[in-house]
């Protein structure tokens, strides 16, 4: 097994250096799982904000080879649980697939201020033919 932890270049870049985005454990048989640390994005709704979110999400992931579709667990937290509706919309949009495990938290706040959520996914990467 090995263990690489990644900001990969052609994603969008964490908002400090103290953290990598991605923790790919690669397996001998060339299958990985990912582990892609909580995003937040910008956006005054928390649609924009979601909307945002998945789309980093999807482009961490496409730079080890994933998609949304592989995503096969979700934690989001969120500052109004009484927006889940407007979040989940969100997700049926980008999550199409058979839906992943998750868990969704209300928390009191995040990191920045202005985020309303955060999401952190794993991801199942199959090995390559």
């Amino acid at each position: 097994m090995q263990i690489t932890l990644d900001n990969p270049a052609d994603a969008p870049q964490p908002l400090t250096p103290y953290y990598s985005q991605v923790a790919r454990v690669e397996h001998a048989d060339g299958s990985a799982l990912l582990f892609v640390s909580g995003q937040i994005a910008e956006g005054a709704t928390l649609a924009e904000q979601s909307r945002g979110v998945f789309e980093t999400i999807a482009a961490l992931l496409d730079a080890h080879g994933a998609g949304l579709a592989d995503v096969i667990s979700i934690r989001t937290y969120l500052t109004d649980i009484g927006k889940l509706a407007e979040y989940g919309a969100v997700r049926r949009e980008f999550l199409t697939g058979t839906p992943p495990t998750s868990m969704t938290f209300e928390v009191p706040r995040l990191f920045r201020p202005e985020a309303q959520i955060e999401i952190e996914v794993v991801a199942a990467v199959p090995a390559r033919s």
